[in-house]
């Protein structure tokens, strides 16, 4: 039985992505999910299993009719999701309601329930969310009933807020794979057994990495699975090195040629590191960008040598400030705000 699981699609999300993304970020959102559904046609997949968060709120009736679309062009591939705590079920939620294509199984009840392939001989369990946070362990108790050969649960959450689970309870209960949502990163719990997917794409500046969705393939011989890549961009958090030498200008090459290596596609939060010149700015840098770079946060520091400059200002505004500052460490924000004032002091006396 083959199977592709992926999570946390964020359907509808606008993510902040940089003056040149920002309106592309919705439609590429949607074109990588059409792109898994092509997959699932293609290799002829027998399960889509989508654990939660399909969509990032309440989703539009014509949303629900353009993800059925997709859905009803798969000739092979039957899909089973839930929903997460981001398009949970409320009373006023399309969700239940909706005239589901026939190869389309959702598992939207707030209690485990099961849906089962025969032609499979595989039972998917699974439950919704009915509001955005549920404190009790509900899938450490949710046992497998042996229905069928392969038994598999569609989950979503983790944490203490959205149904905090025992992983050792959870791989004692028996199941043949547990797909699990809420987490965007991807990452294995359990080796083949419990596996987080991560979302397809990355929908927030700190969701950085890579991003992707599980394929995986379940035979007599046990359980095997795969993570692959597909997002059309990602976040990284680049940090870029100063000294005193640089100016404004030159940062600003760094910068491009850091993008460049690290691919123009991708979507950039910049911090400044190191010692810097007391006669430069780089205020300019933050709005002089070419449309990639989301933040740019200046954390270098000018050159002072604070033990002379406390002698040299005994009993004056800029000792007495340095003062209060004894003892904080280099790599502190308590370092970095005596480095600012200073800065701002000195400014000021000439």
């Amino acid at each position: 039985m083959k199977f592709i699981h992926i999570a946390d699609v964020h359907l509808g999300v606008h993510p902040d992505a940089g003056t040149a993304y920002t309106e592309k970020r919705p439609k590429e959102i949607w074109d990588t999910f059409e792109r898994i559904i092509g997959i699932c046609q293609k290799e002829q997949t027998d399960l889509l299993l989508i654990a939660g968060d399909l969509f990032h709120r309440q989703p539009l009736l014509r949303e629900l009719k353009e993800v059925n679309y997709l859905f009803s062009a798969l000739t092979h591939t039957k899909v089973v999701l839930i929903a997460g705590n981001h398009d949970y079920i409320r009373r006023d939620s399309y969700y239940p309601t909706f005239p589901w294509s026939e190869n389309v199984r959702p598992l939207f009840g707030s209690k485990i329930e099961c849906v089962e392939f025969e032609e499979l001989r595989t039972a998917v369990y699974g439950l919704s969310y009915h509001s955005r946070e549920i404190t009790e362990p509900l899938y450490n108790t949710a046992t497998p009933e042996g229905r069928q050969r392969y038994e598999l649960l569609l989950a979503h959450g983790g944490d203490e807020k959205h149904i905090p689970v025992d992983w050792e309870r959870l791989d004692c209960l028996g199941y043949s794979y547990v797909a699990f949502g809420h987490i965007h990163k991807p990452q294995a719990v359990r080796r083949n057994r419990i596996l987080y997917a991560g979302a397809p794409e990355p929908t927030d500046r700190n969701d950085t990495g890579p991003h992707g969705y599980v394929k995986g393939e379940i035979t007599e011989k046990g359980v095997h699975v795969r993570w692959f890549p597909c997002a059309s961009r990602e976040y990284i958090h680049a940090e870029i090195p100063v000294d005193e030498d640089d100016t404004a200008g030159s940062v600003k090459k760094k910068i491009r040629e850091y993008i460049n290596e690290h691919g123009n596609e991708n979507v950039y939060k910049i911090t400044l590191q190191g010692v810097r010149n007391r006669e430069v700015c780089f205020d300019m840098l933050r709005t002089d960008t070419d449309g990639n770079v989301l933040e740019i946060l200046d954390e270098t520091r000018p050159p002072y040598d604070f033990e002379r400059l406390y002698r040299e200002n005994a009993g004056n505004i800029i000792g007495r400030y340095i003062e209060r500052f004894e003892g904080c460490g280099r790599d502190s924000e308590t370092y970095q705000a005596l480095c600012e004032g200073v800065d701002a002091l000195m400014k000021n006396r000439r």
